[in-house]
Parts: C-alpha cells; sequence; structure tokens
C-alpha cells in the first residue's frame, strides 16, 4: 500500500468521483470536514477542460524557418518561442516596416 501511495497510486476512483459530482450525486459528508464536500462540488464546478485561455494577442499560424535558425533558438532551452518573438520584435524596431 505504501509503495502505491508512493507511485502516486489511490484507491479513489477519482473518475467516478467527478461523473458524481457532475451528475448531481452527493457524496457522504466528511466527518473531519464538513465543510469539504461544499468546497469539492464548488471547485468541480468551475473547472473546464483543456488549456487555459491565452493572452488574445496573439495568433496562431503555420510558418517555415531553416532547419539551422529553429535549431539554434531550440538549443537555449524551454521558451524558443518567445526569444524568437523577441528577436523579430526587435528587428522591426530598427528598420522600416509597413505599418
Amino acid at each position: 500500500m505504501r509503495k502505491s501511495r508512493e507511485q502516486g497510486e489511490s484507491k479513489t476512483n477519482w473518475a467516478l468521483l467527478r461523473q458524481n459530482v457532475l451528475d448531481g450525486i452527493e457524496p457522504e459528508e466528511d466527518e473531519d470536514s464538513p465543510d469539504a464536500t461544499l468546497l469539492l462540488q464548488e471547485e468541480v464546478s468551475k473547472r473546464r477542460s483543456g488549456r487555459p485561455a491565452g493572452s488574445g494577442n496573439k495568433e496562431q499560424v503555420a510558418i517555415r524557418f531553416d532547419k539551422d535558425i529553429l535549431a539554434s533558438f531550440r538549443s537555449e532551452g524551454a521558451g524558443w518561442q518567445t526569444r524568437m518573438n523577441e528577436a523579430l520584435r526587435e528587428w522591426l524596431a530598427t528598420h522600416h516596416h509597413i505599418e
């Protein structure tokens, strides 16, 4: 049992619990924390599936770059797309561009 918990396993059927809450089936009240049931219901009802919404300032596009350019930015690790965006912004600031 201890080994299972250390590996992140649980005896709780989380999928069934979530579905019961979404179906309006009331879980049994927790003797140790009577407010826990209400808090769980509120939390589950707020959650939405999928990724959080972005800032709305960016647009997703498909674009092709030379392999060496991508390799250079990617070699710097996480955040390479942000750094590429910043490099393009710096270039625009120093060159004439159409608005």
